[in-house]
Parts: C-alpha cells; sequence; structure tokens
C-alpha cells in the first residue's frame, strides 16, 4: 500500500503544481487514498520531495533527481540562485538561503555525493552540512564563499 501511495504521489506532483502539504493531501484522497497529514509529511519526507520554483515561476514540490535534471539544473545553478551566506564551526558547515530555497539547494547538495560531508539538515532558509573534520567544514566554506563572490 505504502509503495503504491508513493507511486501516487509522484505522479501527482508530476501532474499538479503542489504548492503545499494540504494540497497533496487533497490530491491524495480524491485518489482514494485515506491518509492523514502526519503519513504525507512522512511519505514527503522518504521520498524527499524538495520545494522549488518551476519554470513557470511557482513554488511547488518536486522529486529532486527527476525534476531538477529535467529543468536542467545543476548544484551550482541552485546554490547561486539560494545560498546568500556561508559559515562554518568546528565540522559544521551552515549555509543561509532565501527563504523556501534551503531545500532544493540541499537535496542538489546530497546529489553530489561529496565524500566530506557525513550528512545535511535543511530547512526554510537554512542548510547544516555536517563534514568529518574541521579541516574539511573549512576548506567546504571556502569553496562554497569563492563560488558566491565568482556569481
Amino acid at each position: 500500500m505504502k509503495k503504491q501511495r508513493h507511486e501516487k504521489i509522484k505522479e501527482i506532483i508530476a501532474e499538479y503544481v503542489v504548492e503545499t502539504q494540504e494540497d497533496l493531501l487533497r490530491y491524495l484522497k480524491s485518489a482514494g487514498y485515506e491518509v492523514t497529514q502526519a503519513t504525507v509529511s512522512r511519505d514527503m519526507k522518504e521520498l524527499r520531495l524538495i520545494k522549488a520554483l518551476d519554470s513557470h515561476e511557482n513554488y511547488r514540490y518536486m522529486s529532486p533527481k527527476s525534476e531538477i535534471s529535467k529543468l536542467g539544473m545543476n548544484f551550482s545553478d541552485i546554490f547561486m540562485g539560494a545560498v546568500v551566506h556561508v559559515d562554518y564551526a568546528m565540522n559544521n558547515v551552515v549555509l543561509k538561503c532565501h527563504s523556501g530555497m534551503a531545500n532544493a539547494a540541499c537535496a542538489a547538495l546530497d546529489n553530489m555525493n561529496l565524500s566530506s560531508i557525513v550528512g545535511t539538515l535543511a530547512g526554510d532558509d537554512t542548510i547544516l552540512a555536517i563534514t568529518r573534520t574541521e579541516q574539511q567544514a573549512q576548506n567546504l566554506a571556502h569553496e562554497f564563499t569563492m563560488m558566491l563572490r565568482d556569481r
């Protein structure tokens, strides 16, 4: 049942502009899936859905792998459009983003599979990237800062 629901969610976000979890919940219910808000939230997390700007200038939920590549975006494009400040402390790199953009940038960062990054966490406007060492965090923060200066 869960796998079928996940497939339906992918179909819904590909076909409709889904701006909120409530929108997705409504589409699922109209398709015959009796789910709660908590279930939809967990499904979205498991599917790693991101909220990003589509080609029509609408913020909507997307699948990071298929939708970002369909739009021709790469990490650099997303990074340049989303991140406004970079800093680090110990083995943590903090990326401050425009409001609503951190999830998209974080998904792109995750898809880069950088060996120095142990894991990432994104909020609405902030990404936390945890590295293995303080030196790796310093190097990563420096690289990201250079990318921002070159825009």
